[in-house]
């Protein structure tokens, strides 16, 4: 059938809703953050299934030392290290993490930080990874924190890699103006307000109202510009009284619960109750991201749910309706 003018024209104005969507997608990934935690684990993951077309960067959870100070390589680093890049996706190692290391407390002493930093300067060059993020945690900013973190940047600034930072506002006094001054830009862990290390307070653990507490506690009372600040969205929840454990990932809540989706809690019927983000809340955040930070950070990403389930094609969907607000 041949096209009428009027048909050429409907079919034109489609093509060019596309590309300005299309072009919304990539300058709003350009400009905001779009950062997921990632655990490469020794498995047969194949990584084209990965997201990397939502994400801005990826952030390998974690590259500890040993005992000996040496860093614990994981399998298939520079597979991902690549297939990162091919979708021009900058990749940092992390170093850190809640579970406590108890090697960093030494290796971040003046006398043994030289050496531990050279370390951490060669994984990045010899692997081609984007910089370095630290997750150091609770007892792990001591004072000797601050003389590593600009001893790193130092080492890692003039060859052009990234120097971020994985902070939570419940011990944020404990990062001096100094060492924040050092980073590219900061990751906030804007969840764990509650969990099952605290059984006798349960209740969300992730809530709208905290994110806007933190985001106004680092980018007002600690100074941050919004543009250097995540905010951080969790893609898992937390069990009070219930048979499943302790945690529960998105996608196995809303897999074992139809339409907790649309919710941030649910009550099985074996008793007790789970809390977690779902998809509004979700979006919320990142919209209150996009008013008033630079971007938004996630734990982790392959706890996500496939398809219309996504938290993650709900950010993607928030980023793009709201080109303008950044």
């Amino acid at each position: 059938m041949k096209s009428t003018p009027h048909l050429q024209e409907i079919s034109g104005c489609k093509t060019l809703l596309i590309l300005i969507l299309i072009c919304f997608s990539k300058v709003n990934q350009a400009q905001f953050r779009v950062i997921g935690y990632f655990p490469l684990r020794n498995d047969s993951l194949d990584f084209k299934t990965l997201p990397f077309q939502k994400l801005t960067h990826l952030n390998i959870a974690f590259i500890n030392p040993d005992s000996s100070g040496q860093l614990i390589i994981p399998p298939r680093l520079d597979e991902l290290v690549n297939e990162a890049h091919s979708h021009g996706i900058k990749l940092m190692a992390s170093i850190g993490g809640g579970s406590p290391n108890p090697y960093y407390a030494r290796l971040l002493f003046k006398s043994q930080r030289k050496a531990f930093i050279e370390k951490l300067f060669q994984l990045c060059t010899n692997h081609n990874l984007d910089g370095i993020d630290v997750d150091l945690e609770n007892d792990a900013i001591d004072q000797h924190y601050t003389g590593f973190i600009k001893s790193l940047s130092a080492k890692l600034r003039p060859a052009g890699k990234l120097l971020t930072a994985a902070l939570a506002t419940w011990n944020g006094q404990l990062i001096s103006k100094p060492a924040l001054k050092k980073f590219d830009f900061v990751n906030i862990m804007s969840y764990d307000q509650t969990g099952p290390w605290k059984p006798e307070n349960p209740g969300p653990h992730s809530t709208f109202s905290k994110a806007e507490e933190d985001l106004k506690y680092w980018t007002g009372n600690r100074g941050l510009p919004k543009n250097k600040v995540n905010l951080g969205l969790p893609f898992y929840g937390y069990c009070f009284g219930t048979k499943y454990g302790q945690s529960m990932s998105y996608a196995q809540i809303v897999n074992f619960f139809p339409g907790s989706e649309n919710q941030d809690l649910v009550n099985p019927e074996t008793g007790g109750t789970i809390y977690y983000n779902g998809l509004a809340t979700i979006k919320n955040k990142t919209s209150l991201a996009i008013q008033n930070a630079g971007g938004i950070m996630i734990w982790q990403i392959l706890q996500d749910a496939p398809g219309t389930l996504s938290l993650l094609n709900a950010i993607q969907e928030t980023i793009i309706q709201e080109p303008g607000k950044k």
